[in-house]
């Protein structure tokens, strides 16, 4: 008795499976940015968000921008966002209602934008032969700053410098004068 040839179905490897789970729980978190009614559990999901892009970057071997995505948007900017938002009092409270008025035009034209990127992907010859290697991208990254572009990264630590100073002299109240 024969028995019938078994397709060569490719198998995927385990760093496929953590990107597509990734991936979803991007796609996931997004989504429940845009349709949830509390603008509170909306900000959390954008962390969710921005947690799920630097796990992307890891994936795929772009270790200094993953942890600068960490460092900046889920440390920096969703902490400011919900400051701001446990600082709003009227935001807070359940009597705002948030409603879009022409959210029919909107999911059309995001549908639009979907097929006009899926095409773009799609059609695209990406040259997958070429992986990413798994080399640490810092220790390139500080090589680069420190050598070939010190004068610039110097000159950019400067303007940050005179900045700080500028905006801690503008922000000191000037306290009157006591004669005691």
């Amino acid at each position: 008795m024969n028995l019938p040839a078994i397709p060569n179905i490719p198998v995927p490897t385990i760093e496929q499976i953590g990107f597509g789970i990734m991936a979803m729980i991007v796609i996931g978190s997004a989504l429940a940015v845009v349709t949830l009614r509390n603008i509170f559990h909306s900000a959390l999901f954008l962390a969710l968000a921005f947690l799920g892009i630097a796990g992307i970057y890891l994936f795929l071997a772009a270790d200094f921008i993953a942890v600068a995505q960490v460092l900046i948007y889920v440390g920096a900017i969703m902490i400011l966002l919900m400051f701001a938002l446990m600082l709003t009092h009227r935001v807070m409270t359940s009597s705002l209602r948030q409603t879009i008025g022409q959210w029919r035009w909107a999911a059309a034209v995001s549908v639009w934008v979907l097929v006009i990127l899926v095409r773009l992907v799609v059609l695209h010859p990406w040259g997958m032969d070429k992986l990413p290697s798994k080399a640490p991208t810092t220790a390139i990254i500080g090589t680069e700053l420190l050598t070939k572009y010190l004068l610039p990264f110097e000159l950019a630590s400067i303007v940050l410098l005179v900045a700080m100073v500028g905006a801690i002299v503008l922000a000191k109240e000037d306290k009157p004068d006591d004669p005691a």
